[in-house]
């Protein structure tokens, strides 16, 4: 691990989709925090090409869920992909996987789609202008892991600060249209303002 001076620092690391599941977790305990953020890349879950589709700039932050429930143990790139493949199919005929950062069980975060395009949805509200983060699984049916609450949380961050948007625009998917995402386990942490303070915390330290 390197830390420069607290500066936030990413990492893609380009490895096969064999060899990530599983392999970089977060550390556990949604009070511990890291400086260093590791999001592995579309390569690494074999994205296919996106269609053209319109650009944005990214001006406010909205948290989901991906709406199926997520075993501990699923091959998570293999999900996303296949994901993707029904996105871009006759099903729904987007342009890509909808999400920007996709967060799995363990904490590991994946590229989606590219950040200065708009995201998709299929519920009425205009994603345009919104960074869309998803935590993997079913927040109605399971909870969130640790590992899994604290990446959102560092990835969050790490966001606000690249992309200069402010903390008090992160809300959720429910925050805009009539739906249950990001599921009452994950909301929970929306409703008790836990999400913003700790991501206030964290920028504090960059």
């Amino acid at each position: 691990m390197f830390l420069f001076n607290k500066k936030i620092k990413i990492l893609f690391l380009y490895v096969t989709p064999l060899i990530i599941t599983g392999c970089f977790s977060s550390k556990s305990g949604v009070e511990k925090t890291s400086n260093e953020i590791i999001i592995l890349p579309r390569s690494a879950w074999n994205a296919l090409d996106p269609k053209p589709f319109p650009s944005q700039i990214p001006e406010r932050i909205t948290i989901h869920h991906e709406g199926e429930y997520l075993s501990p143990d699923a091959n998570a790139a293999e999900k996303i992909k296949n994901t993707q493949i029904w996105c871009i199919g006759k099903e729904r005929n987007w342009s890509d996987i909808p999400y920007h950062f996709l967060i799995d069980l363990k904490g590991n975060i994946y590229e989606g789609r590219n950040v200065f395009t708009a995201g998709e949805t299929n519920t009425i509200y205009d994603p345009s202008g919104h960074l869309l983060l998803t935590c993997m699984g079913n927040f109605e049916e399971q909870e969130i892991s640790n590992e899994q609450l604290n990446a959102l949380i560092n990835l969050t961050a790490f966001c606000c600060k690249k992309y200069q948007i402010n903390p008090e625009t992160i809300k959720s998917h429910r925050d805009y249209t009539e739906t249950l995402c990001p599921g009452k386990n994950l909301y929970k942490y929306f409703q008790n303002g836990y999400i913003i303070k700790k991501v206030k915390e964290e920028l504090a330290n960059l």
